[in-house]
């Protein structure tokens, strides 16, 4: 049937809608899912995942990754204007004042640096299987094992933007690879993180002392007697404008002043950094948010910006971009390279809780809550370590959730620097022994500041 607009975008959202409603119901009524907190919109994608491999949906899988790359960039974005509206506010809030800034910074700080140990961790044991691969027969695109970080620490946005880029630069299906890792990187954050997490309550607090979880993060969904958190405040009169189209009106400003940013840099390198500097979207519209923030501060304006808003953009974008991600994984693809695939993600998220676990011991106050956020972090994203948070703090009594939002901007040198060694190989034909080797200096340099930042002593437990 002749249509008079094109459907494909928003029929693609329906569906995806209807698993993530399916999702919600799922999640409600089933025990071994609750058991391990398996949000709603990744079970939302493994069900339409099901449903395209075996052919009942026809669903388009270019529509899926523009669907979650957008998001993801969306997602960044609202977390730079959410950013600056929670400092300025800070200031004024009459809480902060209890909240100690130093240990609230050296929370963060370790944070900042356990992913600049577990990113690089990961580039160097997926670069190395590349590498023995190729020695076994079995050649793999150089990048190949970069995959490995960026959808495992870095989460399923990243792994699809740069792998869309090296698809132009002849690595063939690296979107789809890149969307496998991340989505590898859930399973462990939730089957393997809820386990570790509860093993170390057990471990600190004992048996006794273990609270059953609230009912309401056990099911998904509050009780219509319980009361009920604000999502957010309005900022402006809604018989001018409602305030969440002002507060997406922000995000779609910040996004063209992105684009053109992206666009006029271009014509300054070569064709190849050009290009690859789409992936990098999600990078710089985070910090032009933050500087657009920044100047609404200066004029006095920054309190039209509402940090509950903001945090329901966030999650918003990040639900439908983990089930567009997970849909559109295609399982031909990966079957083909399931052996180093499996073998990469093995390796990876056992390297990854021994750090965790080794360097989650030696912090000196919040232990268990620091290694739990940062478990589901470096496996998934943000949101599912704060997920994993809530197992050990409830009711987020600890600073730990506020010490994430912090880490989110003191990590921001040290993505940086792996999104440029990712990319070397494209931009300047480094070899992989070239990018092991400057990845290895990262670790060593992230090792040393844990040492000269007594977080590396003996363990607490």
């Amino acid at each position: 049937m002749q249509t008079p607009f094109p459907f494909e975008p928003f029929l693609t959202f329906g569906t995806m809608a209807v698993f993530l409603l399916i999702g919600v119901f799922l999640r409600a009524k089933v025990t071994f899912l609750q058991r391990f907190l398996m949000p709603s919109c990744l079970i939302a994608g493994v069900i339409g995942l099901v449903l395209i491999s075996t052919g009942v949906l026809p669903t388009p899988v270019k529509s899926l990754e523009t669907i979650a790359y957008h998001f993801f960039i969306i997602s960044f974005i609202s977390v730079g204007f959410l950013f600056m509206s929670e400092v300025s506010a800070q200031k004024e809030s009459e809480k902060t004042k209890d909240l100690k800034l130093k240990s609230i910074l050296k929370g963060s700080f370790w944070m900042a640096l356990i992913e600049g140990i577990t990113l690089p961790i990961q580039a160097i044991i997926g670069s190395l299987f590349v590498i023995l691969f190729g020695l076994a027969g079995y050649k793999l695109y150089p990048t190949f094992g970069l995959l490995l970080p960026l959808g495992f620490t870095e989460g399923p946005g990243q792994a699809l933007s740069f792998g869309k880029v090296w698809e132009g630069f002849g690595f063939e299906h690296a979107a789809t690879l890149g969307l496998t890792f991340a989505a590898i990187g859930f399973l462990f954050a939730f089957f393997v993180g809820v386990p570790l997490v509860n093993w170390g309550i057990r471990l600190t607090r004992g048996k006794g002392e273990k609270k059953e979880l609230p009912r309401d993060l056990v099911t998904g969904i509050i009780p219509k007697d319980q009361e009920k958190e604000e999502s957010g405040k309005l900022t402006l009169h809604s018989g001018n404008i409602d305030s969440l189209a002002f507060h997406t009106a922000l995000i779609g400003v910040v996004y063209l002043l992105t684009y053109g940013f992206i666009f006029l840099m271009g014509k300054a390198f070569s064709p190849s950094v050009t290009q690859s500097l789409w992936g990098f979207f999600f990078f710089f519209g985070m910090f032009i948010a933050m500087f657009v923030g920044w100047i609404m501060k200066k004029i006095g304006v920054i309190h039209l910006v509402d940090s509950g808003t903001q945090r329901r953009i966030t999650g918003w974008a990040i639900d439908f971009l983990i089930v567009a991600t997970v849909m559109a994984i295609q399982f031909q693809i990966v079957w083909t390279y399931i052996v180093p695939i499996a073998v990469m993600s093995i390796f990876s998220g056992i390297a990854t809780i021994l750090v965790l676990v080794y360097f989650g011991k030696r912090i000196d106050s919040y232990n268990l809550e620091r290694m739990a956020v940062m478990f589901g972090t470096c496996t998934g994203t943000v949101s599912s370590g704060l997920l994993l948070l809530r197992i050990t703090d409830p009711e987020f009594k600890t600073p730990v959730a506020l010490e994430v939002g912090v880490m989110n901007i003191l990590v921001a040198p040290i993505i940086l620097a792996c999104m440029v060694l990712v990319n070397a190989h494209i931009w300047w034909q480094w070899n992989l022994p070239a990018i092991i080797a400057a990845f290895t200096g990262l670790l060593i340099l992230c090792l040393l500041l844990m040492k000269l930042l007594k977080y590396w002593g003996k363990p607490k437990f």
